[in-house]
């Protein structure tokens, strides 16, 4: 399996360069040339397989076995699930009206990203322990990621990792959860502005190719290929959770709704799509509504600065896997998204070309959920079900209480769950509910803290250019 940049730089990269590399050289992402295309025989044989050997499946159609062989693979994916909570990894909860919510949750952080980032660590330390090498991770986090990211290498002897925070943008629970980990190879800083903007010192970081190179950078984002390869599973598993019996031709479609915010899970559910599983994606966001409008309109631009919202972790303007999107639906035309995104990343204004636009439409639906959407929807389901949802869960769930009210379905529907609600505490009390808080996250608040603060005005890629220098002096 050969990755490509969907900027159309030259040469390919295996799957080992794809994991370290992040951006491709040319400010592209990583994509495989060739989407593997699975069969209806196939799918039907995978109805019964768990998460973790869905997982195990999809990854060996990407990975190639004399890079990383099959049982080295399954051994790897194994040890990145041990810690989880749930026996099956991730869950499905049927609920009253057709509401399938898909907990994948389950994790070390209670979000979804624990799924992808446990197995993308497992597959670095492989490739490091191998070569005797160390790498220096940036991660920029509008909440879930860098808890998560942390959790995946935590104390690990031949990785550093940098997280960036948006200082006050983030749940307690969130901050804590990074800000709270003593391991010397963590090094969290809080800055002072939001998402998008935490990101453009990374970005700059990565930019500057002899001090990337000489320092091994690399990011644990979804910009990150592995991420969005273990993430195609969540798709087939809500697929045959949901699914009727697969015993009829044409195989039985269900509607998978997915809470976004820089479009990572979206991206797998298309690649999903383009492996042949029967699937319609809704991507739902909050009032940060690029992909909505986009998908609405060809709008893909800015639209003033970042809205804080309940739905914090989806509190992203530049979704940036929406280049992996854009690059599938034109069939691999990287002049073209070269093209369009060099004029986005100028103007921060994109007007999709009506071909694209169309094609965009037709793959995905999708709908926008204001804050007291969002709280109707938390409200609801616990008044219907005595089940709490986390804020970005009920984005997903918005919609689908939305569709009730639009007469007779027959396509089943499965909501992606992303975190658990446990960990947005404050949006459960604006619902008017009571918080259930695990020993796990009510303890957080007793432990000790550390961050480095960035502060509006300073120069953040010099001071972050200066700890990783340092670091560097003293092994």
């Amino acid at each position: 399996m050969e990755y490509v940049s969907t900027r159309g730089g030259p040469g390919t990269v295996g799957f080992e360069g794809a994991l370290f590399s992040g951006y491709a050289p040319d400010g592209g992402l990583f994509m495989p040339r060739a989407v593997p295309r699975l069969e209806a025989p196939t799918l039907r044989s995978w109805r019964s397989f768990s998460y973790p050997r869905l997982v195990k499946e999809l990854c060996a159609l990407f990975v190639a076995a004399e890079l990383v062989p099959r049982s080295v693979l399954e051994d790897l994916i194994d040890r990145a699930f041990s810690r989880f909570r749930h026996k099956d990894v991730v869950h499905l909860t049927r609920l009253k009206d057709g509401l399938n919510v898909l907990e994948l949750w389950h994790g070390a952080t209670y979000a979804f990203k624990d799924l992808s980032l446990s197995c993308m660590g497992q597959f670095l330390q492989y490739f490091l322990e191998k070569k005797q090498k160390h790498v220096t991770i940036l991660v920029g986090t509008s909440g879930d990621t860098g808890s998560s990211a942390i959790e995946s290498v935590r104390g690990q002897k031949n990785m550093d990792i940098f997280v960036l925070l948006p200082h006050g943008l983030c749940t307690q629970i969130q901050e804590l959860q990074m800000t709270t980990i003593i391991e010397e190879n963590v090094h969290v800083f809080d800055a002072h502005g939001n998402s998008d903007e935490i990101d453009e010192p990374i970005k700059e970081l990565f930019a500057d190719t002899d001090f990337a190179r000489k320092h091994n950078l690399m990011s644990l984002n979804s910009i990150n290929w592995s991420r969005i390869m273990v993430q195609i599973a969540h798709h087939f598993y809500a697929y045959f959770q949901c699914a009727p019996s697969l015993d009829t031709s044409p195989l039985p479609v269900v509607e998978i709704v997915v809470p976004t915010g820089g479009g990572g899970n979206v991206t797998a559910g298309c690649i999903a799509q383009k492996m042949g599983l029967p699937i319609q994606l809704v991507a739902v966001v909050n009032s940060n509504d690029i992909i909505h409008r986009a998908v609405q309109h060809g709008d893909f631009s800015l639209s003033g600065s970042v809205k804080a919202t309940l739905a914090s972790a989806m509190d992203i303007q530049e979704p940036y896997n929406m280049e992996r999107i854009l690059w599938l639906l034109s069939d691999g035309d990287s002049s073209l998204i070269k093209i369009l995104m060099d004029q986005f990343n100028v103007s921060k204004s994109l007007k999709l070309p009506e071909d694209l636009h169309r094609k965009l439409a037709q793959t995905l639906d999708s709908c926008a959920a204001s804050d007291e959407d969002i709280v109707r929807a938390m409200r609801r389901c616990w008044e219907e079900n005595g089940y709490l949802l986390c804020p970005h869960s009920a984005v997903a769930a918005h919609y689908h209480y939305a569709q009730l009210g639009c007469g007779s379905r027959s396509t089943p529907r499965c909501c992606l769950a992303p975190a658990s609600a446990a960990k947005f505490q404050d949006a459960v009390l604006r619902a008017g509910l009571v918080p259930d808080v695990p020993p796990e996250i009510s303890v957080l608040t007793t432990l000790e803290t550390r961050s480095t603060p960035l502060k509006r005005g300073e120069d953040w890629a010099k001071v972050l250019r200066e700890h990783i220098e340092e670091l560097a002096q003293r092994r």
